[in-house]
């Protein structure tokens, strides 16, 4: 069988992919991440994988040429620094940007498939929409410097042809089991579940525009076990490629999420609105709904879970389960 590359393997969504090819009764896994100190090793714990390396050992042996590896069929590329607060913008060049760029190339000498993360980050504060047309990629402004380094890898793929047979999808906010080792970037489903155990109330940031009420700030959120089965048909679907949207196209507020996230835990509702910190505010989404038409003609997924449902599998079946694995 042929083998399947997770950058990020150990991550959030990269650890629930390899469950969900575990699932398809694939094991012929290369997992490349960097576990340094956190516990998201646990993520990899009772998952099949043929083996495991550190991804500066990997981005050396692929720049080398030293990265002996026959039937590589998909590398799924979902290792990157995700902090919208990350202020090291050289880092985020580099591990973002740069390490794309040269896996990229180690595929194509390879003809090995490429699926990639990029994120809705790019579109900026949504000004021009959420439209995933390629013809409109250059005119995307990011809000922050992850988002316009997952920017910079998607104009590179697009100038040079990588898009004509890789696929790269524009992440919305997912959430769902795996996450626990992400801290401030997990999803506000995980805090707020946590907030309620300790405190029975959910804090949610006050709006700073006039034209949303507080908590009325709206995403589009999508679940992860909907997320990774996208993931695995694009690498089964060779005639999909290009640059994808990966949301619902419906935007919810999280006054909505809270209120899943209370109605799973059976617990009655009391949010407390906080200000914004002031380093946020002007880099802060208050909109995002993908454009989901070219998505949605794929056919890689038959619909989406909706956020209702997503919230009470994850807290039911996972999160009171006190087994935030998948």
């Amino acid at each position: 069988m042929s083998k399947f590359i997770i950058t990020g393997g150990a991550g959030f969504i990269g650890s629930c992919l390899l469950g969900k090819l575990n699932q398809q009764g694939v094991d012929d896994v290369i997992v490349v991440d960097n576990l340094g100190v956190s516990q998201k090793w646990k993520n990899l714990v009772g998952k099949s994988y043929a083996d495991y390396y550190h991804k500066s050992v990997f981005l050396d042996l692929i720049e080398s040429g030293k990265l002996d590896l026959e039937d590589v069929d998909t590398v799924f590329h979902l290792g990157a620094c995700s902090s919208t607060t990350e202020l090291d913008a050289e880092y985020l060049a580099s591990n973002n940007f740069r390490f794309s760029v040269s896996l990229a190339r180690w595929c194509r000498q390879r003809s090995a498939r490429l699926v990639y993360a990029s994120s809705a980050a790019t579109y900026g504060g949504g000004e021009l929409g959420f439209c995933d047309d390629p013809m409109m990629l250059k005119q995307l402004r990011p809000l922050n410097m992850y988002g316009y380094s997952k920017q910079m890898f998607d104009e590179w793929a697009q100038r040079n042809g990588v898009l004509k047979d890789s696929v790269g999808f524009k992440f919305f906010n997912v959430y769902g089991p795996n996450e626990y080792h992400k801290g401030a970037m997990a999803s506000m489903v995980y805090k707020a579940y946590h907030q309620i155990l300790q405190t029975k109330e959910v804090k949610l940031f006050k709006s700073h525009r006039p034209d949303y009420r507080d908590g009325e700030q709206l995403r589009d959120f999508i679940y992860i076990k909907d997320a990774t089965e996208a993931l695995w048909q694009a690498s089964q679907k060779r005639s999909v490629n290009g640059l994808l949207n990966l949301g619902t196209g419906q935007a919810r507020s999280w006054l909505d999420l809270a209120r899943a996230v209370f109605s799973a835990m059976d617990c009655p509702e009391k949010i407390v609105f906080v200000d914004m910190p002031p380093e946020l505010q002007g880099a802060y989404q208050y909109f995002t709904q993908a454009d989901a038409g070219r998505f949605n003609s794929t056919s890689l997924l038959s619909g989406f879970t909706s956020l209702e449902g997503g919230v009470h599998d994850y807290v039911k079946n996972y999160l009171s389960a006190q087994c935030p694995y998948l």
